[in-house]
């Protein structure tokens, strides 16, 4: 059975409630709707126009521009102006650092329902080399950690 420890203080599920302190569920509150998702998804692919982000996670106008604005807001995306010649400028949405640190858990839902609810002829691949990719969890250590051996544990108070 995978199950992950919980160590220390947390250990005691009754004395205390993950609500309002997960991380988790902090994160699904920035990013937990599907087109989102599929927003931060065509980030990673290079997508940086409005209309680019409507037309390729087929969601309309109006949708495109409330996810857009709770991505910049949540500090997933920032606006950057542009403008083509002749035309009035525009914005531009390009990944912030913290955005770029999302990426993991994208390519980890890819690999997941890649294996889990439909095969996909497609793959993540190392374009060095060009085996395919696996996303797991090391520790600071390097080692790789199965669920089996994952704990979570409070930070120290300094």
């Amino acid at each position: 059975m995978c199950m992950t420890v919980l160590q220390g203080a947390l250990a005691d599920r009754d004395a205390w409630s993950a609500v309002g302190h997960c991380p988790i569920e902090k994160a699904m509150g920035l990013i937990g709707t599907k087109s989102a998702m599929l927003i931060m998804r065509e980030a990673f692919y290079g997508t940086t126009r409005f209309d680019d982000f409507a037309r390729r996670v087929g969601i309309t106008k109006a949708a495109a521009s409330t996810r857009l604005s709770e991505l910049v807001e949540a500090g997933l995306l920032t606006k950057r102006p542009y403008q083509e010649p002749g035309q009035r400028s525009r914005d531009e949405y390009v990944l912030t650092e913290a955005g770029a640190d999302l990426m993991p858990v994208v390519w980890a839902m890819f690999e997941w329902g890649r294996k889990h609810v439909k095969d996909s002829p497609l793959r993540l691949t190392h374009l060095d080399c060009g085996a395919e990719v696996a996303v797991e969890l090391h520790c600071a250590e390097g080692h790789r950690v199965p669920a089996e051996e994952l704990g979570i544990r409070m930070k120290p108070r300094r």
